[in-house]
């Protein structure tokens, strides 16, 4: 059985040529993405990025209608930031965060346009539907899986 690390080191030689250069390591709360992704850190020229600390570090001081319009730009700047070739973000629960009005996984695809990116994203793939949260969480949400390129945990 191939592990997660290796299909995605696999996705990121091809991951190039694609539209959209995200790959997104799905599986449910504690079940090693982190790890995952400290792996693939150590084996590409990649940078882990905790997007919960750095991005809540930079809206602190913001007011709730300021952080709903610049969170977007604020978490491009934290990826293109980054001075190696990969992004690996992790911790992105920030980004759901019903009060900062965004679709995050559309802004994950929008950055991912100029750098390649793996997300450590909470949430499950079925029926060829992703996920982010139970159904009845203030957080869900639930997106076509058609075109996603997407490793599982588990």
């Amino acid at each position: 059985m191939t592990t997660p690390p290796t299909h995605i080191l696999n996705h990121l030689e091809n991951i190039s040529t694609m539209y959209n250069r995200l790959i997104l390591l799905v599986g449910p709360s504690g079940k090693g993405k982190t790890g995952v992704l400290r792996e693939v850190e150590g084996k590409t020229d990649a940078e882990y990025i905790n997007v919960n600390l750095k991005l809540s570090e930079q809206l602190l001081d913001l007011t709730e209608r300021q952080r709903a319009l610049q969170v977007a730009k604020l978490t491009e700047n934290i990826v293109e930031n980054v001075k190696k070739e990969i992004r690996l973000l992790d911790n992105i629960e920030i980004l759901f965060d019903p009060e900062l009005k965004l679709d995050p996984l559309r802004l994950l695809k929008n950055i991912s346009r100029n750098y390649p990116m793996v997300v450590a994203w909470n949430g499950t793939v079925n029926n060829g539907y992703l996920t982010y949260a139970d159904t009845d969480h203030r957080e869900y949400r639930r997106y076509p899986a058609g075109e996603l390129l997407i490793v599982k945990t588990e």
